[in-house]
């Protein structure tokens, strides 16, 4: 297949194929991400244990691998989705299960807190706040939480915390 006969919608059906083919031979690894544009092909995978150097080589060699000359005209990265990108993919929240982590929903409202629970269709996040008593001077913790679909999340992102020695 030459270069000028191979259009946007085919590339992508091809590699989804592959996507399909090197995920189920690497059952820990999967896709959040690709894009196809102006000659670059951009993948973000992400593992249940993580991501080393050698997986996103490995995908790499495998796209390649299926095509002769058809890639050339294309810078191909494959790479992590990375810690301190957001979360996109229900495996991604199933990973990152009790984690700490910033939400913000489609209405512009942030929520912070620990992932509690990964449903088909929706997440919870739990916090802890401090309130005025209901009765008296001073004030209480208050646990609270928040249940958010996936479709009313705008970013979702884990909070990274250090701790100190």
């Amino acid at each position: 297949m030459s270069p000028s006969l191979l259009n946007i919608s085919d590339l992508k059906e091809i590699l989804e194929s592959l996507f399909e083919e090197f995920f189920n031979e690497n059952k820990a690894l999967f896709l959040v991400e690709f894009s196809i544009e102006s000659f670059k092909i951009d993948i973000k995978i992400d593992g249940d244990k993580g991501v080393k150097i050698s997986d996103c080589i490995a995908l790499s060699k495998h796209i390649k691998n299926h095509f002769e000359s058809e890639l050339d005209e294309y810078n191909l990265n494959v790479s992590s989705a990375g810690l301190l990108s957001p979360l996109k993919t229900h495996r991604q929240f199933l990973k990152n299960f009790k984690r700490k982590m910033k939400v913000k929903s489609k209405t512009g409202t942030d929520y912070i807190g620990n992932l509690i629970n990964v449903g088909n269709d929706d997440i919870t996040i739990e916090w802890s706040s401090r309130e005025p008593k209901p009765v008296g001077k001073g004030k209480i913790t208050v646990v609270k939480n928040k249940l958010i679909a996936f479709d009313q999340i705008e970013k979702a992102n884990l909070i990274v915390e250090f701790n100190k020695l």
